[in-house]
């Protein structure tokens, strides 16, 4: 049974990340990666806007128990987007950079341009 709910889960996420996608493409932003992992930290989405390279974190919630999206985005959690974020960047000069966040708590969506710094 656990297997079907982390199914759902998936599912869910997958769905989470496909709305804030279609969202920025809307704005003008143009998805350059999804889904980028490495050992301690993963990014939902990649964005170019302009010159500038966008991290996105995309966090939804069905309830707004416990805060919602917003407060899923926990200092641990922007540390481990930086990480991804900086072996992302490699060894080459960094574009400017920023790290937004799509929320999505039940139908709401909300976009927070610059969520947080990468200096963390």
């Amino acid at each position: 049974m656990q297997a079907k709910a982390n199914d759902t889960t998936g599912a869910r996420g997958r769905e989470a990340e496909d709305a804030a996608a279609r969202f920025l493409e809307k704005q003008g932003l143009r998805i350059v990666d999804r889904n980028y992992r490495v050992r301690g930290g993963e990014i939902d989405l990649i964005c170019q806007d302009g010159r500038t390279l966008v991290f996105v974190e995309v966090r939804a919630r069905s309830r707004r128990d416990f805060g919602g999206a917003a407060a899923s985005i926990t200092p641990a959690k922007q540390r481990r987007l930086i990480l991804a974020a900086r072996h992302y960047l490699g060894c080459r000069p960094p574009p400017p950079c920023r790290f937004d966040c799509v929320l999505l708590d039940g139908q709401r969506l909300e976009w927070l341009q610059n969520a947080f710094s990468g200096d963390a």
